[in-house]
């Protein structure tokens, strides 16, 4: 079993940003249905995919609602400097403030997981 830890550092406005996201949850899907202990992380301009995830009608939101339980959460500091913290919030994610505001990268080194970024 693997520990992986995938962070999506990705802005929502760009085709690109949507592959890169569209890849992490391909990644995820294929962690889950090998068994691996996954954590799947929003930091930076990629909480602004929370909001956007939640909708209906975007193209992940299939993919979003199959991997939500997987989400450890957002960066605490960079949904509010972004202005998404109350969609965080309203989707159920929990917002991680383990050093100064931020999720701990460090925290998933040293606990073995293999952090991966989008």
């Amino acid at each position: 079993m693997a520990k992986i830890a995938i962070v999506v550092f990705s802005d929502t406005n760009t085709i690109e940003a949507m592959g890169k996201v569209s890849n992490a949850f391909m990644l995820a899907l294929e962690a889950v249905e090998n068994g691996d202990d996954l954590k799947i992380i929003f930091e930076g301009a990629g909480t602004k995919w929370i909001g956007e995830l939640e909708k209906e009608d975007h193209k992940l939101h299939g993919l979003y609602k199959v991997l939500k339980d997987k989400i450890t959460g957002a960066c605490s500091f960079c949904a509010q400097a972004f202005g998404v913290k109350n969609q965080v919030e309203s989707a159920g994610i929990n917002l991680i403030s383990e050093y100064k505001q931020h999720p701990s990268l460090r925290n998933l080194i040293t606990e073995g997981y293999s952090v991966i970024n989008f």
